[in-house]
């Protein structure tokens, strides 16, 4: 505010102009006749020079104060009464709204994006004649202007755009809340049907944000099938938001759970139950819908980021999708961690929950495959990985006895100098060495080699690509149902290209594909690695 102040020309620096043009005034004539020589010269005497901001001309005022944060704008109107007037200007709001929240639609000539018309439309219909006519359940714009959307909607639910995790159980989930046109959208991710894993991602809306009038945002739930109703969304804590339906007998259908069932089914699956002959499936797919569908829409979520690009990273990490078997497609979130590539999973089953670390890649141990016919077999895959898996044992057992080994030498004294870290340190040289021998030098080539997957081994979808570039060593979590004895199963991770890899489970005998999100996700890049590595944790922990 002083700061503003002394721009506009009050306080004390006014009364240091006034004393500067009094000096001015006691100069001698020679310097008037100096000035006008210079007047002369120059043919006329320009206007004055502004001495502070509220001095200059109110087009470049809005132009100036377009600029700042929106934030900061309620400040700069309590400056003086020409700011204030100024910043009703709709250039300088409209300009935040693009900026800060990329809505680069004309107000006055607003539509709804991305929302289908059984959305936006209800059908009102008469009894008598069942007929009816369509109502729009659009708000009328004409009276508002970007300052009010600005103000009442935009920057209210700032906090809530970006990428979040619902806690629903094990099954997790990805939900993209949006600035879409005028409104607020929470957009629910889903996987495509299954196997078909190259498709494009669905979404569904499960709420949706915006102003009936010009001073009042309105909430409204999107679940079910009869069109948005009054919901509610409460901010729990820093990253984390719940929503709440409060007419939940929209979300019920007239013939009751088995049509309900029935359209989630063909909405999750794409089929009926009886085109699912897997018995265990069917299990399966009953026991989610009759876990999910009591939450309402009533759900917590916590904020997720996308991993930090680093250019070490053998191919950008982001979001994907996989093939896991009986309980279909699931999105894991792929990053890199030194020598180390992870995939968390965001959607679970009751096996290995949402959270939970799915793939430990290791790529410090890559893997040559042998010749096309020798792929075939998968005992011969299994021995060299397995060969790899042993060294890696074998290599956490020397670091383990060398650990204790060190704490009772500093416990007794009875150790001098540096011989067994050396020792150590050799060892570990030596197992890194044999193991990276022969590897290292296609480590370095983006050749396509050729693939092929082991017979015995169950891929749900059948059209996989037949070369890739690199393998490596990794390890791949698997449970009991209820996520009970978890343990991590030895595997080989497959690079095919940009957008794709592959998982084979050696002592599962099936084989995982992956295909990137292509999804354009905005204000959902992690800060910091260490924040994402914290993201990272707490998810483990939401579900453990």
């Amino acid at each position: 505010m002083a700061v503003c102040a002394r721009l506009c020309g009050v306080g004390q620096s006014r009364s240091c102009r006034r004393r500067q043009r009094n000096n001015q005034q006691d100069q001698g004539s020679d310097s008037d006749m100096d000035e006008e020589e210079g007047e002369q010269i120059v043919g006329h005497t320009g206007p004055p020079h502004p001495e502070s901001l509220v001095d200059l001309p109110p087009e470049l005022l809005v132009e100036i104060f377009s600029l700042l944060p929106g934030t900061v704008l309620p400040n700069v109107a309590l400056v003086c009464r020409k700011f204030r007037q100024i910043l009703n200007t709709e250039t300088i709001w409209r300009k935040r709204c693009m900026e800060e929240f990329g809505m680069n639609e004309d107000l006055r000539k607003m539509e709804a994006r991305g929302v289908s018309s059984q959305d936006l439309y209800v059908k009102r219909v008469s009894p008598r004649v069942k007929s009816g006519r369509f109502m729009k359940l659009l708000p009328d714009y004409e009276n508002m202007d970007y300052r009010d959307v600005y103000t009442h909607l935009l920057h209210p639910y700032r906090h809530i755009l970006g990428l979040w995790q619902p806690d629903i159980g094990p099954y997790g989930g990805l939900l993209n809340v949006v600035v879409d046109g005028l409104f607020v959208i929470g957009w629910m991710y889903l996987p495509p049907h299954d196997p078909r894993v190259e498709d494009p991602m669905r979404r569904r809306p499960l709420f949706r944000i915006h102003l009936l009038d010009c001073k009042k945002a309105t909430v409204e739930c999107m679940y079910g099938h009869r069109g948005p109703h009054k919901g509610d969304i409460q901010t729990v804590k820093k990253d984390e938001f719940s929503t709440k339906c409060n007419q939940t007998d929209y979300h019920r259908m007239p013939g009751g759970r088995q049509e309900e069932f029935r359209t989630w089914l063909e909405d999750e699956w794409g089929r009926t139950l009886e085109e699912i002959f897997h018995e265990h499936m069917q299990e399966l797919i009953l026991m989610k819908f009759i876990y999910t569908s009591q939450y309402d829409n009533c759900l917590t979520y916590r904020r997720i980021y996308l991993p930090p690009t680093m250019p070490s990273d053998l191919l950008k990490p982001g979001l994907f999708k996989g093939t896991y078997g009986s309980h279909g497609l699931e999105i894991v979130m792929l990053s890199f961690h030194g020598t180390s590539a992870r995939a968390t999973k965001l959607t679970g089953d009751p096996n290995v929950p949402a959270g939970q670390l799915t793939l430990d890649v290791d790529l410090s141990r890559p893997v040559i495959l042998p010749e096309l016919e020798q792929q075939r077999k998968i005992e011969e895959l299994s021995q060299i990985v397995m060969r790899i898996h042993d060294e890696v044992q074998g290599e956490a057992e020397q670091q383990a006895s060398g650990a204790s080994a060190t704490g009772r030498c500093a416990a007794e004294g009875a150790c001098g100098g540096s011989s067994g870290a050396e020792a150590e340190e050799g060892d570990r040289g030596a197992a890194s060495d044999s193991c990276q021998s022969g590897p290292e030098e296609s480590n370095h080539s983006d050749d396509p080699l050729p693939f092929v997957l082991p017979l015995g081994v169950m891929a749900r979808n059948e059209v996989y690509p037949r070369s890739c570039r690199k393998c490596f060593y990794g390890t791949g979590l698997i449970a009991g149902h209820g996520f009970t004895s978890p343990e991590r199963t030895p595997g080989l991770f497959v690079l095919f290209d940009e957008d794709r890899f592959g998982f084979i489970w050696l002592e599962l005998k099936s084989f995982s594909l992956y295909s990137r999100l292509t999804d354009h996700l905005d204000h959902a890049h992690a800060p910091s690695m260490e924040r994402f590595e914290a993201m990272l944790r707490n998810m483990q922990s939401w579900t453990s």
